[in-house]
């Protein structure tokens, strides 16, 4: 038998903070009856990778109160309701984060961040020609400073645990469908 949706018949916001809503969401299922469950509502996120010149990535080392413990990840947050759009975010994000700008920006990909309990999306996107123009502008809340990594370390980092951010790893798996590594042209030999 093939899954079917749930119909949702009403949404009630029992619990609201900054950065997110708890809503609880009563549905029916044809077969299995009313059900409530519960739903974080959020906005959607952005992350972007910047790259300088060097082929270096700007990252921050960043203090997460989830794991009580820093964390190395690629600039990014919440879509503010004055933000034109995902593309704007990211670069106002990366401008605050590291001081860093580009104009050459690109999306990269879409994700959902986790579909269980979160509706929102995380676009990624890649910025080249990342330079240094301000300095770090970081809410009161935040505690970060700036690492560039270069982007040959990267997959190591990620194989190893030094980089451990769910989307981070998420953001750099589609960079790589984005920029698939070049191979070397053959040098056959003419035959004669």
């Amino acid at each position: 038998m093939k899954p079917r949706k749930w119909k949702t018949l009403a949404t009630e916001a029992v619990y609201r903070t900054p950065i997110f809503d708890l809503h609880r969401r009563s549905s029916r299922h044809p077969s299995r009856g009313d059900r409530d469950f519960f739903v974080l509502e959020a906005p959607n996120w952005v992350n972007i990778i910047p790259l300088t010149p060097r082929n270096e990535v700007v990252m921050i080392r960043q203090y997460r109160h989830g794991i009580a413990d820093f964390t190395l990840e690629i600039p990014g947050g919440m879509m503010d309701p004055e933000d034109r759009d995902p593309m704007s975010a990211a670069r106002r994000e990366m401008l605050e984060e590291t001081g860093y700008d580009s104009s050459q920006i690109v999306e990269i990909g879409r994700v959902h961040p986790n579909p269980a309990i979160l509706p929102n999306h995380c676009y990624l996107f890649a910025a080249s020609g990342a330079r240094r123009v301000q300095k770090q502008q970081l809410d009161t809340n935040e505690e970060a400073e700036v690492v560039l990594v270069p982007i040959a370390k990267i997959k190591p980092m990620i194989a190893s645990g030094q980089i451990r951010h769910a989307l981070v790893i998420v953001a750099f798996s589609f960079f790589d469908l984005y920029n698939p590594p070049r191979r070397p042209r053959s040098s056959r030999k003419k035959r004669e």
